[in-house]
């Protein structure tokens, strides 16, 4: 029998990329999932490609920046399929800009986005987690929120992660007497959509290839690899692992090969 046999997983910024693959993964995994995201048509299409069956999967689209969507899936998972085992806080936005370029507007859409959305959806899944007795949380941060990188310029983006991070070792601490455990990956470059949200698609074609030699093992990431080290921290495997920022990333966190 799987681990995730019979739990019930909120998973935020799930239309594509790394969320997706994580709720493909789980509902194999026979685990029921509400998935949330901005674009109500993207995430019916998602939903059909996590489950054809519609068994296992609901949605819910709003802006994780509000306090009240994080409730209304919460309130989906629960109404569904009966409370909330796990929360993979995925939800996030990027775009390079340099740091003297960048306008107030901006700079609260990536915390607004990024820390604040992640905060609250944490906050709304925890007092739902209590009631099953734990739970698990993992959360996508950022290597830039470990080190700067010059070729893609990202304060604010960057800033927000780095709270992220600071927020997974502080609930691990409060949240441990609750059963309820909590990290977070912090992925190099990843071959997600979230690129064809500020380039065209030869510009991808063309950009994303120069940055495999970031990587010591030569190459960007693809979402399964980051989905794995989501699941493997959501599983009961780690049961014995809170608080941890976990890099993966093709090795870049240890240094420069070149």
């Amino acid at each position: 029998m799987s681990s995730f046999s019979s739990k019930v997983a909120i998973i935020t910024g799930d239309s594509s990329g790394i969320g997706k693959e994580v709720a493909i993964r789980l509902v194999k995994a026979e685990a029921s999932v509400v998935i949330g995201g901005r674009d109500e048509a993207k995430l019916e299409q998602a939903a059909a490609e996590i489950d054809p069956t519609d068994a296992h999967v609901r949605i819910f689209a709003g802006d994780i920046a509000s306090p009240s969507t994080a409730q209304s899936l919460v309130d989906v998972a629960t109404q569904t399929f009966g409370g909330v085992d796990i929360l993979i806080n995925n939800a996030g936005v990027f775009l390079p800009k340099p740091f003297i370029d960048l306008s107030e507007s901006e700079y609260d859409w990536f915390l607004d986005t990024i820390l604040k959305g992640k905060f609250f959806m944490a906050q709304a899944a925890v007092k739902a987690m209590k009631l099953r007795g734990g739970g698990s949380i993992v959360q996508t941060g950022s290597l830039w929120a470990l080190q700067a990188i010059g070729a893609t310029l990202s304060s604010a983006y960057s800033a927000a992660n780095a709270g992220v991070h600071a927020l997974t070792r502080n609930l691990a601490i409060e949240l441990a007497s609750l059963n309820i455990r909590i990290n977070t990956v912090a992925p190099g470059v990843v071959e997600t959509p979230v690129y064809n949200t500020f380039m065209t698609e030869d510009q991808v074609k063309e950009i994303l290839p120069t940055f495999n030699q970031f990587h010591p093992l030569g190459r960007n990431g693809q979402p399964a690899d980051v989905a794995e080290a989501i699941l493997f921290l959501a599983s009961q495997n780690a049961s014995w692992i809170t608080g941890t920022i976990l890099p993966v990333d093709g090795g870049m966190a240890a240094g420069r090969h070149a």
